[in-house]
């Protein structure tokens, strides 16, 4: 059976709502076929399209295009990417990618939906290669924030290789769309109150600022049909403090009077970044208290005034971090209508961002393989947990040898964070005494190794 993809629920607008299904067991052809649901009572499957830099082709005759040739695809869809036909001259020429997008929170809801309930939703893009603008501060030492067209080239496929706990990215992501809806729809927000600010929090390395940018694009793509423009605004909070006593809330709020204009365009959609948003909402009570100089006190006031002003706009979403939210003031952390905390990897998400490492590093020929071992053979957490609850003993062998010892692996990274371990598939190869000719599974043993080595220099 496949593994489960993300779909969409209709809720009375083009919105999304993530659901999944799997690959339904074919059924004998003497079996009545049932009856097709309504059009309106499909499930709204995800499909993102990716075009080629090159292609002039229109959006909607690719849509089209790809829409027709998931119609032959007559049984189910499966996560992950679907091969474009190569006997498609039109999309073989202007797709790069076709991609039935991702979910992890609904895989223990819904089992099986049958291929007569699923409707795509299909979303074709294009990445931008133009890479980050940047405005200069009033004193031109530091740029006052960078610029990304959205979708960016820089950002394909963050997205996919975040690995958290279940349910946060999709959290996020619907969130997201019932902001942006509450707003579009004139609900009155003296009856129902909420402003469009996300706050990640958690100790450092664990992917908030990755987070952000990733939802960003995710969003630029969802939304591409409704905004033609989408922007990425990531301030550069240390450029906003000025040499000159009193300056800062000033460059505040010329920072965000240029963001005002951006959003006075119905049809862009920004997204505003501020990393480690406890350097600009520091709590007032220590300025007042004198362990924060003054000028702190003008910085969180104009910050919370300019983001008060942008709640008026309906196409803005503000995304922050910070390492430190006991630091924050409390009037910032009361804005936030979603305070997500971003910890370290469980044991699942390790293993998973261990064995991504892994499959990429055999991908590209630099792991190789035993004879007795299948092409990329390390399966999900889920499936090794009942591989290895299997009742009686069990030889481990081949794939499922490999899978243990990358599951010993995970185990022993216990405290690491994310940035931590996508850099230890590295260091390891960097350990290796014959790095030209590496085996998967020395490979393994060769990472529980270097895992137990850098916890301890971390703990020393």
């Amino acid at each position: 059976m496949s593994a489960p993809m993300e779909v969409s629920l209709p809720n009375g607008s083009d919105l999304e709502r993530p659901v999944a299904i799997a690959q339904p067991v074919a059924v004998a052809c003497s079996t009545p076929a049932p009856s097709p649901a309504p059009v309106d009572d499909k499930i709204l499957v995800s499909v993102e399209v990716l075009m080629n830099p090159s292609s002039i082709a229109r959006v909607e005759e690719v849509r089209k295009a790809v829409e027709r040739m998931l119609e032959k695809r007559s049984m189910s869809y499966s996560d992950g990417p679907v091969p474009v036909p190569v006997d498609d001259t039109f999309l073989h020429e202007n797709v790069k990618r076709i991609f039935i997008c991702d979910t992890d929170e609904w895989l223990h809801k819904h089992n099986v939906l049958l291929f007569w309930q699923v409707k795509p939703v299909v979303h074709v893009f294009q990445l931008n290669e133009d890479g980050p603008g940047e405005e200069p501060s009033e004193d031109d030492t530091l740029s006052s924030f960078n610029e990304w067209a959205l979708p960016a080239k820089e950002f394909d496929g963050l997205w996919e290789s975040l690995i958290y706990e279940s349910g946060l990215k999709q959290r996020l992501l619907r969130y997201a769309a019932s902001a942006l809806l509450f707003t579009e729809r004139g609900v009155n927000t003296c009856l129902v109150s909420w402003n469009r600010i996300i706050l990640l929090h958690g100790p450092p390395g664990t992917g908030k600022t990755s987070l952000c940018k990733a939802l960003a694009q995710k969003l630029s793509i969802r939304f591409n049909s409704r905004y033609s423009m989408c922007q990425l605004i990531e301030v550069n909070a240390h450029s906003l403090f000025s040499k000159w006593f009193s300056e800062s809330g000033k460059l505040v709020a010329k920072l965000f009077q240029k963001i005002q204009e951006m959003v006075e365009e119905e049809s862009n959609l920004v997204f505003v970044l501020i990393d480690e948003v406890e350097s600009l909402a520091a709590a007032r009570q220590a300025a007042l208290s004198g362990s924060e100089p003054s000028d702190s006190i003008r910085v969180v006031n104009a910050l919370l005034t300019q983001m008060d002003k942008l709640k008026s706009w309906p196409n803005v979403i503000i995304l922050t971090t910070s390492n430190i939210t006991t630091a924050i003031d409390i009037a910032f952390v009361d804005r936030a209508d979603i305070k997500a905390y971003v910890g370290p990897p469980t044991l699942e998400a390790r293993y998973e961002i261990l064995r991504s490492c892994v499959h990429e590093l055999l991908r590209v020929g630099i792991l190789i393989l035993n004879q007795d071992e299948d092409q990329f053979p390390l399966p999900s957490y889920s499936s090794l947990k009942e591989k290895l609850h299997l009742p009686g003993p069990m030889e481990l062998q081949g794939s499922l040898h490999l899978s243990k010892l990358l599951f010993e692996a995970a185990e022993v990274c216990q405290g690491l964070s994310g940035r931590s371990l996508r850099k230890l598939p590295f260091l390891t190869h960097a350990a290796l005494t014959n790095p030209s000719c590496c085996e998967a599974s020395a490979f393994l043993r060769t990472l529980v190794q270097t895992a137990r080595r850098e916890l301890t220099e971390a703990c020393g």
